[in-house]
């Protein structure tokens, strides 16, 4: 089983298409057109996804890096939504991506006067669904009160002023959510599926797609039996479908300058009920402060930005909690996302059901909405739909590239997997080149390491990496 993906074979598998028909070819190079990629391959379809830039180069690279449990559908009253993100995170953490998901300890302080049965209710529930999807207590222990001095032994940061003690429960947390992308697309290689990044469906033609070879601008017709259209928040370029993209915005701080540790903060925005925003630690001593939620009107920018009043907000409702008052100085970085939430008429962005939905038109399937947690759900359901096959889907226990037991330098075995003794070897850079598809700079640092999300780091290590990955690109011609 080849799973490596590099410059030599995308140029065969470009050849190749060109000449034949494919049952299905998937747009889209995010989680979920790699879903849908390894979900029909694995059923022994014959795929090709084509992306207009790289893996994970859309929303997917700019979640909070989360596998929810679904507590705030609990609260929305989405039970059935809640469960299915339940289940589904207990597969990414058991079976399929368990070098990929940790459990996450997440303290929601209180202080004052705040009130605690309402959350705690909510926390208990969350348990209960945890329990009914059959994700053990061992991965994710349940709920429980924790004294003033324990959360503060857990978050030294937080403010010890009139503190209580704190709610402790857990969820899933992916260590990086564009090295999830590549390993189910370099799964989906491994079973067969031909990744072509750097291709631009320019329109589709029912099932003919009219495609530009960006690195040399020459155009290729690719046929299919059936297509599926997985580009997020850029569907309606498309096919005719109606979005309402929501942005959620992030800030890049040092753990230290924050004083987390390995437990996040679930902090109550003030002002609101049923709103919490996320401190969220990682695991190269950053910190993550998100989320918002709001609306986006007018063209879909490529990488969308955190507006000044995302950071406001956001450094606003961290330092609501904390010793010290976090200001722009703290600010190491920013990401922001777009949602592609499907219109369902009028009231914010926030009140959107997150459930998915696929669209079928003239040979073409359209998968919208939905979430990062269950992407593996959202791909069965648009492979499904394409009536291509009666083989039932495998991917609940199908383990992507570098699940099982592994051994080598820690913070590699936490990103790689089981590779992480071949990466140790020959380095990262070369890694993403001969194995991971990258293509060029940018890939390596944007998305296959993440150093780009600290802008100061990535203009150091540009002109290097660089040079690095053209020598790599050159051996492989």
């Amino acid at each position: 089983m080849n799973t490596s993906l590099n410059a030599a074979r995308r140029r065969r598998d470009l050849t190749e298409v060109a000449e034949k028909t494919v049952d299905l070819l998937v747009v889209g190079g995010g989680v979920t057109g790699a879903g849908v990629a390894l979900d029909a391959a694995s059923r022994g379809l014959d795929v090709c996804l084509v992306e207009a830039h790289d893996l994970a180069f859309g929303t997917s690279r700019w979640s909070s890096k989360l596998v929810h449990g679904g507590l705030r559908y609990l609260a929305q009253g989405e039970v059935g939504l809640a469960y299915e993100s339940a289940v589904e995170r207990g597969i990414l953490m058991t079976r399929t991506a368990p070098h990929l998901v940790r459990p996450l300890p997440q303290l929601v302080p209180l202080h004052g006067k705040s009130t605690d049965p309402l959350v705690m209710a909510g926390l208990q529930a969350g348990d209960v669904l945890r329990r009914l999807a059959r994700t053990p207590s061992r991965v994710l222990p349940r709920p429980r009160h924790v004294p003033a001095a324990e959360a503060l032994a857990l978050v030294p940061g937080l403010n010890p002023n009139d503190l209580r003690g704190g709610l402790l429960a857990y969820d899933g947390q992916l260590v990086d959510d564009a090295r999830l992308v590549v390993a189910l697309a370099r799964t989906a290689a491994g079973h067969g599926a031909r990744i072509i990044t750097r291709a631009k469906v320019d329109r589709l033609d029912g099932r003919t797609a009219h495609v530009t070879d960006t690195p040399t601008g020459e155009s290729l017709t690719i046929r299919a039996r059936a297509v599926v259209n997985a580009t997020g928040v850029w569907a309606g370029n498309l096919v005719d479908v109606r979005l309402r993209p929501s942005r959620g915005s992030h800030l890049v701080l040092a753990a230290d300058t924050v004083g987390m540790t390995q437990t996040a903060l679930t902090v109550p925005v003030p002002g609101t009920r049923n709103r919490f925003g996320l401190v969220l630690p990682q695991r190269d001593g950053r910190v993550y402060v998100g989320l918002t939620d709001e609306p986006v009107d007018g063209p879909v920018p490529n990488v969308p930005t955190a507006p000044e009043s995302d950071v406001d907000f956001l450094l606003g409702m961290a330092s609501s909690v904390l010793r010290r008052t976090l200001t722009r100085a703290d600010v190491l970085g920013s990401f922001a996302g777009l949602r592609p939430l499907l219109d369902t008429g009028g009231g914010p962005s926030a009140d959107l059901s997150r459930r998915h939905a696929v669209l079928t038109s003239d040979g073409i399937t359209t998968v919208v909405g939905g979430k990062l947690t269950t992407y593996r759900r959202m791909a069965a359901d648009a492979v499904a739909a394409t009536g291509l096959t009666a083989v039932p889907c495998r991917t609940k226990s199908l383990p992507l590239v570098g699940a099982g037991t592994a051994d080598g330098p820690a913070d590699l075995v936490a990103r790689y997997g089981t590779e992480a003794r071949q990466v140790a070897e020959i380095g990262e850079v070369a890694w993403a080149v001969r194995h991971e598809g990258a293509l060029d700079v940018d890939d390596v640092l944007d998305r296959r390491t993440r150093v780009g999300l600290v802008p100061a780091e990535r203009a150091q290590r540009e002109a290097q990496v660089a040079q690095q990955v053209a020598e790599e690109l050159a051996a492989l011609t």
